[in-house]
């Protein structure tokens, strides 16, 4: 019989002769594939990715209506998740409008945060410039060289929609209201508003500013209602206590005042036992803020919490005053009832086909993992088991070198999930982390192994060559 390679001893001599090399490499913190090689998918510099699909077909109790349906007479809306940015309904988002007064929504987010960072405090007293006693339209009449707290011009702003008091807190915050402008447009960039742009601190007209404070520019603020949303998004998830002064359905801000000033957002749910709202309040509504110019007609941002989930509403362009509010009212209604939020995955989750990583030197070649985080999704009401794209990616093979403490971070998992109908992709991404300690393998331990494998790699290169 013929054979096409033959085996030479002096093959197996080269081979041999590895082995004294195996002491060496296994003392290397790096290891060989002779020192410790274990099977994985190839890899690429970020490590190791499988993509893979989890859960049936999304069954579903209800079928989300259209936008079209609900009947909007708008110039545009929007409705937002704030937790997942989840845009639910959106018309017109994107189109720049003035906002009117709803532009004092940043100028509260800057104040809130000047207070958080301890540049101003809430009873520091504030003396009013000349700046702000000469606004017009809505106003708390202040004069200039009046004291009052930023506590008191804040809830002036929030509640009363007052322009002079905000701009005597916007000048309090950065010298004058333009350098407060300049700080407002930075922060849009930051947030990520593609849209906006403001020229003063309340949402007024040009032509409607004190002549000697307009800016020079022929631009007049606008923002979208996406951008409004966002901005929302940002109030309430790092200023959670908004509603302290959001939620004040009237405040007297002088003892002489002859009357208070009145919230003007009609929905408050506060207001349900008011004889002149009670026909507007909303379940669970909250915030945030309402505007109106000619130019722009009748805006309000609007947010509401209902069995956990809180949505953000915007509305542009409404014809009245009541109106924004019944049209608030279909958008919010759009949003709870018909999504819900829903934890997809727990804590703790075992990947299929990902239920361990590689460990090098360790007393065994893999090690347990589990997700470090759950996963919320928002999804159509009633939906029992949304279908859930899960991309994993572990970490470089040559740096899961035991030993590796538990909770160890060793990769990632990104989730995505997309409602039937809505463009916008869901997505979040959790860590992977060990479920166990990787304890290190002994020196004994990992001599035979190497041995073990060096053999049979050799017999497997002999076997090939007959």
């Amino acid at each position: 019989m013929k054979y096409k390679h033959r085996f030479s001893s002096k093959q197996f001599v080269i081979k041999t002769a590895t082995v004294g090399l195996l002491l060496n490499m296994l003392a290397s913190p790096v290891n060989s594939a002779l020192a410790d090689t274990v099977k994985t998918p190839a890899t690429t510099e970020s490590g190791t990715a499988a993509t893979s699909t989890t859960g049936t077909k999304a069954t579903t109790a209800v079928k989300i209506p259209s936008v079209e349906s609900l009947g909007l007479n708008l110039k545009s809306a929007v409705l937002l998740e704030p937790t997942t940015g989840e845009v639910l309904l959106s018309l017109n988002a994107d189109v720049p409008l003035p906002p009117a007064s709803m532009t004092k929504m940043m100028t509260e987010y800057l104040v809130t945060e000047a207070v958080n960072k301890g540049q101003l405090s809430w009873d520091k007293k504030v003396v009013v410039q000349e700046n702000a006693s000469k606004q017009i339209g809505s106003r708390i009449f202040l004069a200039q060289g009046d004291e009052h707290t930023v506590k008191e011009l804040y809830i002036a702003m929030a509640v009363g929609s007052a322009n002079d008091a905000t701009v005597a807190l916007a000048e309090e915050v950065a010298g004058s209201e333009q350098q407060f402008v300049a700080l407002m447009n930075e922060t849009a960039q930051k947030m990520g508003m593609k849209t906006a742009y403001f020229i003063n601190a309340t949402g007024l007209d040009r032509d409607d500013m004190p002549a000697k404070f307009r800016p020079d520019t022929d631009r007049e603020t606008v923002m979208s209602a996406m951008d409004a949303a966002l901005l929302a998004k940002f109030i309430v998830t790092d200023h959670p206590d908004f509603t302290d002064f959001t939620t004040i359905q009237s405040y007297k801000f002088r003892e002489r005042d002859k009357a208070p000033m009145v919230n003007y957002n009609w929905m408050l749910e506060g207001n349900k036992n008011v004889t002149n709202f009670k026909a507007y309040a909303y379940p669970g509504l909250d915030g945030l803020k309402t505007g109106h110019t000619s130019n722009a007609g009748n805006c309000f941002t609007g947010t509401a919490v209902r069995d956990g989930m809180r949505l953000i509403s915007v509305v542009m362009g409404a014809d009245s005053e009541p109106h924004r509010f019944t049209e608030t009212k279909k958008v919010l209604d759009f949003g709870f009832n018909n999504f819900e939020i829903k934890q997809v995955v727990a804590p703790k989750a075992v990947i299929a086909g990902n239920e361990t990583v590689p460990v090098l030197k360790g007393k065994h070649k893999d090690v347990s993992v589990v997700t470090d985080a759950g996963v919320t999704f928002i999804v159509p009401k009633g939906t029992v088991s949304p279908q859930i794209k899960t991309t994993v990616v572990t970490n470089d093979p040559s740096t899961l070198v035991a030993p590796i403490a538990g909770a160890s971070k060793v990769g990632k998992v990104t989730y995505s999930y997309q409602v039937e109908g809505i463009t916008q992709v869901q997505e979040k991404t959790v860590n992977l982390i060990t479920a166990e300690e990787a304890e290190k393998a002994g020196w004994f331990k990992l001599l035979m192994r190497a041995i073990g494998e060096f053999f049979g790699d050799l017999f497997k290169g002999i076997k090939n060559l007959f």
